[in-house]
């Protein structure tokens, strides 16, 4: 199975590709639907280009497909062809697209890269999966609504196609991410990319009979009632709960699914490399490249990562999908920088990302490293050698170290440990 990360920028690509992910999809500006992500433009593609050519150096073969899944309007098809020769610079392997207009103009211009179906076009039968076969289509990103029986069911039916199949990350309340909330309240359209996630704020109900308890009732369904708890005196009627399957990769892999989705383009990139090494820790587990033991402690560190409420989605019940939840868990750590090049031995470039204190325990995290404890380092200036009692985000700083760290390490530290 491959293994499918998101990549919102440079930074979160090569993350995502170092920390385990076969391939990373990203978006381009105008046309992906995560437009708050930084994205990629100008000539970034030298960048990536150069990228995939040291994984190859390296015996690795990265994959990277582009994200262009908007809801395509007349004159988001005009500007689509408009950017069709910049579209040529990148080394992209696939594009997923949702608009039949736009899959046929990509088609048309470039014919060597497959189509892969968004997420958003809601295909979730096999019916629906042979009709996108006959439209040139190679490989469909399921709805989140299909079940691991449909997965099944589907790859039985139509075992040329490809299936990608969402496993973690944040769920949209609406059907298949076909969301009006965000374009009512703030005429930000979802379909276009511009979410304000409005299904994620906190709402407040009125009554004119205080201290009762609240249900809501859905018109057909009589007597069903949903308790409507409050929390600080405001309530999230729609914010759902996380994916997490990474304990059901098994089944995924019994049922058909070639391609293992990983939401999260505006996530940081500490978010992006841990969740990505999880899922390829258990994934390798599975292959038996590692023990379940060694595989593990790579899966725990997932709730070190922020999140909400964990589910299982409408893989296995509908109604486990159907709960909400009103709050996110946040990290114990906070991300206080990057390892860069090594400069001597144990030296070694610190981007820093926070202020932190010298002295505070520090914790690495690698690729292949789960977790390496540091109390005895040193931090000091660049230029004068100077020890340095404390660091913020841009200083220039080394990090001298005995602890076997390497260059793209991450640098994690309990918040709480950081003064103001």
């Amino acid at each position: 199975m491959e293994l499918l990360a998101p990549a919102g920028n440079f930074e979160k690509l090569d993350y995502a590709w170092e920390y385990g992910a076969d391939a990373a999809y990203i978006g381009l500006k105008n046309f992906s639907l995560r437009a708050k992500a930084d994205n990629f433009s100008g000539e970034e593609y030298k960048n990536i280009s150069l990228l995939k050519e040291e994984y190859k150096k390296r015996g690795l073969t990265k994959k990277l497909y582009c994200a262009i899944n908007i809801s395509f309007h007349n004159e988001d098809l005009k500007n689509l062809l408009s950017e069709v020769q910049y579209f040529k610079q990148y080394p992209f392997d696939a594009f997923i697209v949702q608009d039949l207009g736009a899959a046929r103009i990509l088609k048309e211009n470039f014919p060597d890269i497959p189509l892969h179906l968004s997420t958003q076009a809601n295909c979730i039968n096999y019916e629906a999966v042979k009709a996108y076969r006959d439209l040139g289509f190679s490989r469909v990103v399921l709805g989140r609504e299909a079940s691991l029986e449909d997965v099944r069911e589907i790859k039985q039916r139509v075992p040329e196609m490809e299936l990608e199949c969402f496993v973690h990350g944040a769920m949209c309340i609406s059907y298949s991410g076909r969301c009006l909330i965000s374009a009512y309240l703030t005429d930000r359209s979802a379909n276009a990319g511009s979410c304000t996630h409005s299904c994620r704020w906190n709402y407040k109900m009125y009554s004119e009979k205080p201290k009762e308890e609240f249900f809501v009732e859905e018109s057909e369904r009589k007597g069903e009632l949903f308790p409507v708890e409050e929390g600080e005196n405001y309530t999230a009627l729609f914010s759902s709960k996380d994916l997490c399957m990474i304990d059901y990769l098994d089944k995924m892999k019994e049922a058909g699914a070639d391609s293992l989705k990983i939401e999260g383009r505006m996530k940081s990139i500490y978010y992006t490399a841990l969740t990505t090494r999880a899922y390829r820790k258990k994934i390798d587990f599975l292959n038996g490249k590692i023990s379940a033991d060694e595989a593990s402690p790579f899966v725990e560190e997932l709730y070190n990562t922020a999140h909400r409420e964990f589910t299982t989605g409408f893989y296995f019940s509908s109604a486990e999908a159907n709960k909400t939840t009103a709050g996110e868990s946040k990290s114990p750590y906070m991300l206080a920088g990057k390892i860069g090049k090594k400069l001597s031995e144990n030296e070694y470039e610190f981007i820093s990302m926070n202020k932190i204190d010298s002295g505070i325990p520090l914790e690495y995290v690698g690729p292949d490293i789960c977790s390496i404890v540091d109390t005895g380092y040193t931090l000091f200036k660049p230029d004068t050698k100077e020890k340095m009692d404390w660091v913020c985000h841009g200083h220039p700083c080394i990090i001298k170290t005995d602890k076997p760290i390497a260059e793209k390490f991450l640098v994690r530290c309990r918040e709480n440990l950081v003064t103001n």
